[in-house]
């Protein structure tokens, strides 16, 4: 893989402060945009929890988070989160939300185990997002009708912006986004590497949702990763934008209907982590004391380089870069932040 890849002829079309009045204002507008679409409410959430709570993204299962020990705290170790796709459900229970309420939340992480290029940062950040839902949602039509509302907020944005920044006009995004399950995809383009085959068809129809992500396919492979313990597996998705400077496919969101009892054991024994059953969090979902929900997260710097057209993350995000990117964007005129 590449650590950094530098487009033919890019100039960035906004200045370093142009383009951070305009961060501001993607989200800003985006934030409320979602809130009022979904039903959802901001709440505040944490940048780090206790290990033994079993609350932390474990992501694929070999990143390691960062963690530290606070003598006023105790002997517990604090991990800083990866993601808060299990915060969020167990908040929605202690908040009181109500069926089809939810809540969203600016989620700030780091994950030490990145591998840096134009796309990825050791420093995430997101809006994290849950609903609360009943038994019947649990289906494929329902989370394609989240998708839909999602990609309706991401599209009328970009014709906003637009307007405020004609430099910025493109050709826009098409009306509605492609769904297409990752076996679909597998049997279109047999060939190629999962990240291949969405470049291919993102390419092709602008805006594309993969389902079923984390399952084996037919080829014994897996689409992409997921933890065991908070998608279900067949009712989960990717939201991925074709984006022309870079010219491959920019994975904006994942999303997911949460595992239930059932669909948790299973995931645990084929991810080989049944260990996990007796964390509280997974105790709370096997005994039936957490809600169903659905949820998931969008990349707050993924959407700011979409729509700012930027060739690198670090153009709309502070983090830390090795120095060979750090020449290379300077040498080519790539403004990180």
């Amino acid at each position: 893989m590449e650590k950094f890849r530098l487009p033919n002829g890019y100039e960035p079309k906004l200045s370093l402060l142009e383009t951070e009045r305009a961060i501001e204002c993607v989200r800003h507008k985006f934030q409320a945009a979602l809130g009022e679409a979904l039903n959802l409410t901001r709440v505040s959430a944490p940048m780090f929890v206790l290990q033994k709570t079993g609350l932390n993204d474990n992501l694929n299962g070999t990143e390691h988070p960062v963690s530290f020990y606070s003598e006023e705290v105790g002997d517990d170790i604090i991990e800083v989160v990866h993601s808060l796709a299990k915060w969020k459900r167990d908040a929605l229970k202690r908040y009181g939300f109500e069926t089809k309420t939810g809540l969203y939340t600016d989620m700030n992480a780091i994950r030490k185990d990145e591998f840096l290029d134009n796309t990825h940062s050791l420093y995430v950040d997101q809006w994290d997002w849950e609903l609360l839902i009943e038994k019947e949602d649990r289906n494929l039509d329902f989370l394609k009708s989240m998708v839909t509302k999602i990609y309706e907020v991401v599209r009328n944005l970009q014709e906003e912006i637009f307007e405020l920044y004609p430099a910025l006009a493109q050709t826009p995004l098409p009306r509605e986004i492609y769904f297409i399950t990752s076996q679909a995809l597998e049997d279109l383009y047999p060939t190629y590497s999962p990240e291949e085959r969405e470049t291919l068809l993102a390419k092709e129809k602008g805006a594309v949702c993969v389902t079923g992500i984390g399952h084996p396919l037919k080829s014994g492979q897996v689409h992409g990763h997921r933890s065991p313990d908070y998608d279900d597996w067949r009712l989960n998705a990717d939201i991925i934008l074709y984006h022309p400077i870079l010219d491959e496919a920019l994975e904006l969101s994942s999303l997911g209907i949460r595992v239930d009892a059932e669909t948790l054991r299973d995931q645990l024994q084929a991810a080989n982590a049944t260990s996990r059953s007796t964390l509280p969090y997974h105790l709370n979902i096997l005994e039936g004391r957490l809600p169903l929900t659905i949820g998931g997260g969008i990349g707050q710097s993924r959407l700011c380089m979409f729509m700012l057209q930027k060739a690198h993350i670090g153009e709309v995000q502070a983090s830390v870069w090795d120095e060979a990117t750090e020449k290379a964007c300077q040498a080519h005129g790539i403004e990180l932040l």
